[in-house]
């Protein structure tokens, strides 16, 4: 049964300042018992976001129709930055296939994948169009990725 994820309501509160911060709240939870409050696993969550974070430095096979990216700019940019996302969000059916990684992924295997572009983020400079902002510079795409990842993590939690 899915969980209906803008209602869950005990999800820990975090704000990462740095992918060194993501990296070592990711690290204590994979040395730990975790459970997730919402849809995904943690390895699921952290495949995706190492999925999301490699669309950052090498693109996407998908957009966001030009009215929403026009409009997102606009209004949404700056809170998308400086603010925990909003849970709930429905990934498009045009994305689905790209990031949303399988049930049957390991552990180990994702945390592997998940470091793997960690390091990337931290070390290259360029980066692809946003699939809704377009262009963004490197510390936008930095902040955007945090404020992504505070969400998603949000939802696991240590067992004890």
């Amino acid at each position: 049964m899915s969980v209906n994820t803008k209602t869950v309501s005990d999800r820990r509160q975090l704000a990462y300042k740095s992918y060194d911060d993501l990296l070592a709240d990711t690290e204590s939870l994979a040395g730990q018992e975790v459970t997730t409050v919402g849809n995904w696993t943690f390895p699921q969550i952290l495949e995706h976001l190492a999925i999301s974070l490699e669309g950052s430095l090498d693109g996407v096979d998908f957009r966001a129709p030009w009215i929403m990216r026009f409009v997102a700019k606009l209004f949404f940019k700056n809170k998308f930055l400086n603010q925990t996302l909003s849970p709930g969000f429905q990934i498009p059916d045009s994305a689905k296939a790209q990031l949303v990684p399988a049930d049957s992924i390991s552990l180990e295997d994702a945390l592997n994948h998940f470091r793997q572009a960690i390091d990337r983020c931290k070390n290259e400079t360029e980066r692809a169009p946003n699939a809704l902002f377009d262009q963004m510079t490197r510390d936008e795409s930095d902040r955007f990725h945090l404020r992504h990842a505070e969400m998603h993590m949000s939802f696991v939690k240590p067992s004890s």
